[in-house]
């Protein structure tokens, strides 16, 4: 057996293996696993999946009773599914095998994915019918009645197919009536949202239909799937417009099924459930038609013999006249006498009262109603006049008394106004007096922390050649220019040398900038 280990001098292993970096070993593990593999088909059961990522991808595993797979759908890759991940769904994933890097494991990125078998759909289809049954779109009051006899017809199916043209042709042969295709695939990915949209767009239309007919022939459970998606059941139970259910053979049964208002057996179904047969309804008519016109005949035969009959058992019409014509003739005789009568009494009435209507009695009356006109005149002027001068005199006290009260109420208005006016006239005093005492106070103080105050105490202020405040010793070199200020002035120098000892130190060269150097050793240099 080989070894791949040799031992230098000092006893130090040493190996022939080839040296990879990290980044470089997981490269080379991604293309071996992608060439070894390409791609898979993988079954299991989905298990970690909480819905799509906040980025659309969709991340999860596929386990079964001893091992588990990481697996990732992409978001473009997602919306062309023919059916989405659920958890706890088996399901037969296909895609490529490959790793990630960044966390050193190997995943399949799904480009397909269907349930396992028929039994998984059966299991998928029944949790869903649960859910949507709960929320009820199934329940029986959700169903509306179908019209008798529609003006149009909305058809939802392929336009290609036989079905179509089994479902035309069976309204033409019963009652040709409008009918409007919508075409939709009946088949594939796409189906749940074709059929969804053409539910809508029906209802949504100005000139809506008055039926709607769901319509596809016979299939397996994998070809019908489109019409157990939830968009199709919930635009179905939410139609407006009633809706029959024409999808696969009388067998075969899918969710729009229970949210349509009927479901018929198969399209022809369909058909004959939405439209009567005109044949029949014209037999109807036409039966109805003579039984009424058999019925009003004979209405009219017995009306007839009741009016003979009773034509029979009248009298002639001079003998029903001969009583009423008597009682006439009676009335107009008595009719002249009566005339006349009333005629001289209503004279002998009109003549006693021409009496007392003479033209002199009248002249006599109407001179004392004039007399009683003119009294009353007199007295109303009066009247009018004691009442104008007992309202002038209420009006004149009451305007005394306004002006009375005005006067007052101005006198007092001005009191307080001067009053105001002194309270104003104290307060600014007040508040300027303070004011002005903090300002002193202020001054006092500024003027007490000021410098200058501590030069006329007889300190001093030694400056640089910046005119900046030298406070160290150290910061002065031999030779720099430095000036003292003191209460009166200032004095330049220039710094000499240092000196150890007590040894008077050297005096500053006096400045024509200063003031006059002190004589008798009375001011000499600080240094």
């Amino acid at each position: 057996m080989s070894d791949d280990k040799t031992y230098s001098d000092t006893g130090v292993s040493k190996t022939n293996l080839v040296e990879y970096s990290v980044t470089e070993l997981s490269g080379s593990l991604k293309r071996t696993v992608e060439e070894r593999f390409g791609r898979v088909r993988v079954r299991g059961e989905i298990s970690g999946y909480r819905g799509p990522h906040s980025s659309g991808h969709s991340y999860f595993s596929l386990k079964d009773e001893r091992s588990r797979i990481e697996a990732v759908i992409w978001k473009g890759q997602a919306s062309r599914l023919k059916h989405l991940p659920e958890e706890g769904l088996e399901v037969i994933a296909s895609g490529k095998l490959t790793t990630y890097p960044g966390a050193s494991k190997y995943q399949i990125v799904i480009d397909n994915l269907e349930p396992a078998g028929a039994g998984a759909l059966m299991a998928l289809l029944a949790e869903r019918k649960a859910k949507l049954e709960a929320e009820g779109l199934f329940a029986p009051e959700r169903k509306q009645l179908l019209p008798y006899m529609p003006r149009k017809i909305g058809v939802v199916t392929s336009p290609t197919g036989a079905v179509i043209r089994d479902v035309l042709h069976r309204i033409s042969d019963r009652f040709p009536l409008h009918v409007l295709v919508w075409p939709v695939r009946v088949q594939g990915e796409t189906t749940g949202s074709e059929v969804s949209r053409a539910i809508r767009g029906f209802n949504e239309m100005d000139d809506a239909p008055d039926l709607i007919i769901i319509a596809r022939g016979g299939g397996s459970i994998e070809d019908l799937w489109g019409f157990n998606d939830e968009a199709v059941v919930r635009a179905a139970a939410t139609s407006d417009i009633p809706l029959i259910s024409a999808v696969g053979h009388e067998t075969d049964w899918t969710l729009i099924d229970l949210a349509a208002d009927v479901r018929a057996p198969t399209p022809t179904g369909a058909a004959e459930l939405a439209v009567p047969v005109k044949a029949e309804l014209d037999a109807t008519v036409a039966a109805f038609k003579a039984r009424l016109q058999s019925a009003l005949g004979r209405q009219f035969d017995s009306a007839r013999s009741s009016l003979r009959a009773a034509e029979r058992g009248l009298s002639s019409p001079d003998a029903m006249l001969e009583m009423p014509r008597r009682r006439l003739d009676e009335a107009t005789g008595r009719l002249g006498r009566g005339l006349d009568l009333a005629t001289r009494r209503k004279r002998s009435s009109y003549e006693s009262v021409a009496g007392r209507l003479s033209h002199r009695g009248l002249e006599l009356a109407i001179g004392r109603n004039g007399d009683r006109l003119d009294a009353l005149s007199r007295r109303a002027a009066t009247a009018q006049k004691s009442r104008l001068e007992r309202a002038t005199t209420r009006l004149d006290g009451i305007s005394r008394r306004l002006v009375v009260s005005q006067r007052g109420q101005l006198s007092s208005i001005r009191n307080r106004i001067d009053e105001h006016a002194k309270r104003s006239e104290k307060a600014l005093s007040a508040y300027m007096t303070g004011h002005s005492n903090r300002l002193d106070q202020a001054s006092r103080l500024l003027k007490s922390y000021h410098y200058e105050g501590v030069l006329d105490r007889g300190f001093a202020i030694v400056r640089n050649a910046k005119d900046d405040p030298v406070t160290s010793a150290t910061s002065v070199k031999p030779g720099d220019a430095f000036t003292v200020q003191l209460r009166d002035g200032r004095i330049s120098g220039v710094a000499a040398a240092s000196q150890s000892g007590p040894s008077e130190s050297p005096k500053a060269k006096p400045s024509a900038r200063g003031t006059k150097p002190a004589d008798n050793g009375k001011q000499g240099s600080l240094f």
